[in-house]
């Protein structure tokens, strides 16, 4: 087990990047028999998703040397990779028919919604009998609980949305670059600022394609004290914040010509741009840092991360994150197996000073971020313990992260149906920046009609 390459985090972190499922049956309609029987020494096999395809060479690589070690680990689990992942168009009718693998990494979004329709695992005593459940963060928990307080998924790759910004745009701006902005004015000073001193650079870029315009609408919501369902989750229920946010992009568009020419940006988009210095602020967790220094050459002395800005007083930021889903049809057998694969690709590096050491030492050599900044997986006593075991290979930059590490910021879910939520979101962001006379209240009015039907369908 102390051999594995340490590739992973590399893996982990393209994995997590996932967008994020629908779920359409009752309640109570999944669930295996005997849950809690499971023989840890019986013969079985299961399949696990997320496999990198044959393009991605060393990832791939890295992958089914981890199956190899994982079975030589665990003798009697024989490991079916599969290289299928979350899609929006097939999801649903694979999870109905049961034809998903036994487990497969999707979004912490709508973990809430596949647990109240009955359509995961109760996961308690496999987590119990591999002994992760009490050593998991409590904050993710919540999130994958049942009103018992029974566990349904593995929560990881939890993250809060901060603004990463480039630090030499804003030194070549006159702007201080251990500053980030913590306010909304105080970003659209700085976008003006940038646009008027760096040339062929926009101040300020916004995700809105791919329902990630409604996801940072939905956080900038969040920081102007706003919320975009009602307490219920059953209803629409935005109100003059999330007119005050798309006001704000209004007015950087239009008015203050300081968000560049692009308005269609995807995260994978966004982020290269942002890598290549054409953007100076854009909203994004800090795993920005490794995919714009790792892939896309970004210098990682530019790189910096402050906390959310916030408008009409101090009111939180939006949290997320990556579950290990399992399939409710498995078998009690399937199910402890399964866990047991997502500890070791996931967890074992909490657990296991020598292999910690050894995976921290292996990133740095492939030139991989150690020590990003984020919310961990695990209770905060493990992970301090962790962060001791490597403290000598850390190579991010963490002073550059102090706005958003130092940020007591309350933690906001996403909202119900979050992905429905956000796909009829982002035309009105789109709208916004794209048409000087759009109608703010109108198209406010027409979205919250489609997540009011979205919402009603869940029910």
């Amino acid at each position: 087990m102390k051999k594995r390459a340490a590739k992973i985090a590399v893996l982990i972190a393209s994995i997590s990047t996932l967008a994020v499922l629908t779920a359409c049956s009752g309640p109570g309609s999944a669930g295996n028999a005997g849950q809690g029987k499971a023989d840890p020494n019986a013969k079985v096999t299961i399949t696990v998703g997320d496999e990198p395809t044959a393009d991605k060479k060393a990832d791939r690589a890295t992958f089914l040397q981890h199956v190899q070690e994982f079975e030589k680990a665990y003798p009697n689990i024989t490991v079916k990779p599969s290289t299928e992942y979350w899609q929006a168009q097939t999801f649903q009718a694979k999870l109905a028919g049961g034809t998903l693998p036994d487990t497969m990494n999707v979004s912490l979004t709508y973990s809430r919604q596949l647990i109240d329709n009955g359509q995961l695992p109760n996961m308690t005593p496999y987590l119990k009998q591999i002994g992760l459940l009490d050593d998991l963060n409590p904050l993710a928990l919540k999130n994958v609980q049942d009103s018992k307080g029974d566990v349904y998924t593995i929560p990881y790759g939890l993250f809060s949305v901060g603004i990463a910004y480039n630090r030499k745009i804003f030194q070549e701006a006159g702007l201080d670059p251990d500053k980030p902005p913590a306010t909304w004015d105080e970003v659209r000073e700085y976008a003006k600022t940038i646009h008027d001193k760096v040339p062929d650079v926009a101040g300020y870029a916004q995700l809105t394609t791919n329902n990630t315009g409604g996801w940072m609408l939905t956080t900038m919501t969040y920081s102007l004290g706003g919320s975009i369902t009602d307490k219920s989750g059953k209803k629409a229920s935005m109100g003059r914040q999330t007119r005050q946010a798309l006001q704000l992009l209004h007015d950087m568009r239009w008015n203050d010509d300081s968000m560049g020419s692009q308005f269609l940006y995807n995260q994978d988009d966004i982020r290269k741009a942002f890598a290549a210095g054409q953007i100076g602020m854009v909203l994004q967790a800090p795993d920005v840092y490794d995919q714009a220094t790792h892939l896309y050459g970004m210098n990682p002395d530019d790189f910096g991360e402050g906390a959310l800005p916030q408008g009409n007083g101090q009111h939180g930021t939006l949290t997320g994150g990556t579950i290990a889903m399992f399939n409710a049809k498995a078998t009690p057998n399937q199910l402890l197996a399964a866990a047991k694969w997502v500890k070791y690709m996931n967890f074992q590096q909490y657990f296991d000073k020598d292999l910690a050491v050894e995976n921290a030492k292996s990133s740095v050599a492939s030139n991989t971020a150690v020590g990003t900044p984020s919310l961990p997986p695990v209770k905060d006593s493990v992970y301090q313990r962790y962060l001791g075991w490597i403290k000598d290979e850390i190579n991010v930059p963490l002073d550059h992260f102090a706005g958003y590490t130092s940020s007591k910021l309350p933690l906001i879910p996403e909202p119900a149906d979050a992905q429905g939520t956000y796909a009829a979101l982002d035309p009105v962001v789109q709208k916004v920046l794209t048409d000087r006379n759009a109608d703010i209240t109108q198209l406010l009015d027409q979205a919250s009609s489609t997540i009011d039907r979205n919402l009603a369908q869940q029910r």
